[in-house]
């Protein structure tokens, strides 16, 4: 079976510092892979904050997660911290992709990396909608 590929972009604007907890440990005693995405998720927050942006409110629509995909390069521990870069790119007419990439900041190992499919959504209609024009030119200025 092929294995998933996340290219990263050159440069990450974003970057942002997460603490790992032993509520994020499993079994194996590293970071469980639900919890890496619920680190991720904060990490997207925290990007969204940076552009002046809620998620549920990025030029007066919301967005919604249409997929994701992870890579995981090693394990993490409880009490490290992991340095996640965010970016966002390939966009078509209704969304975009949100690609990260995760690293241990005293060693500098990467982690994980993956990319999170986005669409824009208008919550009052229901419906999805065109990537705000402001939001496109904010994240391809940065």
């Amino acid at each position: 079976m092929p294995r998933i590929r996340i290219e990263l972009p050159d440069h990450f604007f974003f970057t942002t510092e997460l603490d790992i907890y032993q509520s994020h440990i499993n079994y194996g005693g590293h970071l469980d892979n639900a919890q890496l995405l619920t680190l991720v998720s904060e990490a997207r927050a925290r990007y969204f904050r940076s552009l002046g942006y809620h998620e549920g409110d990025v030029e007066g629509v919301g967005i919604i997660m249409a997929d994701a995909a992870v890579q995981y390069k090693s394990e993490a521990f409880q009490g490290e911290t992991l340095q996640v870069g965010m970016a966002a790119n390939d966009f078509s007419k209704k969304g975009c992709d949100l690609v990260w990439c995760m690293h241990e900041r005293s060693s500098g190992r990467e982690v994980a990396r993956g990319k999170a499919g986005i669409v824009f959504m208008n919550y009052a209609t229901r419906q999805i909608v065109a990537v705000p024009a402001a939001f496109r030119q904010r994240v391809t200025m940065a």
